[in-house]
């Protein structure tokens, strides 16, 4: 009998023992190929070898140095190295352990810093499971049914539809809806943060398009309301550069960091400005394990291996072979209704959701691919390979994804 909670979806029914590079091995000896990186988290790729020796050597000298408690001695060092990545005007940096956590501390910093209550989320969006974050989750019902009452004060404003032939169109609607939202039921004065993924995640790997972004954050400057990049799964080189906002050369007031961070070790970061984080009452929050000595040293290491040269060209170019890929085999599948995404982080939308589950079994089964799907309907089958992927790997989980398009006909 199992004592564990039947709580967690199972991708995969695998047992594993080992990973390396993209590959994990189960206890019974079998090799396969990783295409969802701990949900786009094993950045690096699973137990990178400067990762891991970083993780050792810092064990051995603090496992917890509580941050209300001492400062140690890469906290600082990790805010620095941070500051040289992020946007212009972040400079100063909160620590925590999850996405969830640091979209929960970036709305109450927005709180204070505004004195306003409400927040604006967009449609599809996911921010986390916690009560506030599950409140601004919209990409599916489960995530949020039967945890009723739900936090007050968040509104939710469409987004461009992907799919939409006239994506001008469907960027002046967003645009307006969201106008309109100001007027309707959450006025400027009350308005805290917008909170933005760059690129959906959950709800279908969907690049938010420059015009809708640049339009959004004009009406938050507008009227002096935060502007958040949710770059929890977007973020850390899954797009082809250090963040997705990075492509749109947009600054916002507060972006939250997680998942790829630290190449699977449990840590996340907020970023903001300096004047805004002096606005955060101290004391007001915080956290047991936020800025852990051994998180800290596993995100130091993972931003050194992701700043050596040719780190980013390779998942930018392997982001190419990979679109290139699919949309070939999309015309040759009219099942398969659109591929999109930058860098690593790519969806293939099907037009039938049902066929999603028979071709990521079929990949899982005679492939030995791991994949997931994502999106409202659940029919985005989600590229998130580790950035260390080759072009070799990638040929090899194309042709297995082939062969399940084939075989599920």
């Amino acid at each position: 009998m199992s004592h564990l909670s039947n709580v967690w979806f199972k991708v995969t029914d695998l047992q594993v023992a080992t990973g390396r590079g993209c590959r994990v091995t189960t206890v019974d000896g079998h090799e396969y190929l990783d295409f969802a990186a701990g949900i786009a988290v094993n950045s690096t790729g699973h137990c990178h070898p400067k990762v891991t020796a970083a993780i050792a050597e810092q064990a051995e000298r603090f496992v917890h140095a509580q941050a209300n408690v001492f400062t140690h001695d890469l906290m600082e060092p990790l805010a620095a190295k941070l500051n040289e990545i992020t946007p212009d005007g972040i400079d100063t940096f909160f620590f925590a352990n999850s996405g969830a956590e640091i979209t929960e501390a970036a709305v109450k910093l927005a709180k204070q810093a505004t004195k306003r209550q409400n927040v604006i989320v967009f449609q599809g969006s996911f921010h986390g499971r916690t009560h506030m974050a599950m409140a601004m989750t919209t990409s599916k019902t489960i995530y949020r049914a039967g945890h009723a009452p739900l936090p007050s004060g968040v509104f939710v404003s469409p987004y461009p539809d992907p799919l939409a032939s006239d994506q001008e169109a469907t960027i002046n609607a967003s645009l307006r809806a969201f106008d309109r939202l100001l007027l309707t039921q959450t006025a400027p004065s009350e308005t805290a943060a917008v909170i933005l993924e760059p690129v959906l995640g959950e709800g279908g790997y969907i690049p938010a398009p420059r015009a809708f972004v640049e339009g959004i954050v004009e009406r938050c400057r507008e009227h002096g309301i935060m502007f958040i990049a949710d770059e929890v799964q977007s973020g850390f080189g899954r797009t082809g550069s250090w963040f997705a906002v990075d492509h749109l050369g947009i600054e916002p007031d507060i972006i939250c960091m997680a998942k790829g961070i630290a190449s699977g070790f449990p840590f996340s970061a907020l970023g903001t400005r300096r004047e805004l984080d002096d606005l955060w009452t101290k004391g007001s929050h915080g956290g047991t394990y936020g800025g852990n000595p051994i998180g800290c040293a596993a995100a130091l290491a993972t931003i050194e291996v992701m700043s050596e040269p040719g780190f980013m060209d390779n998942v930018r170019a392997r982001g190419s072979q990979l679109r290139d890929a699919l949309s070939e085999l999309k015309e040759r599948y009219p099942v398969l209704r659109q591929v999109r995404g930058p860098g690593l982080m790519v969806g293939a939308s099907f037009e039938n959701p049902d066929r999603v589950p028979a071709v990521i079994q079929h990949c899982l089964r005679e492939g030995r691919l791991i994949l997931m799907n994502a999106g409202t309907y659940g029919n985005i089958i989600r590229w998130m390979p580790p950035l260390v992927v080759s072009a070799s790997e990638i040929d090899e989980a194309v042709a297995a994804f082939s062969n399940a398009l084939k075989a599920t006909d």
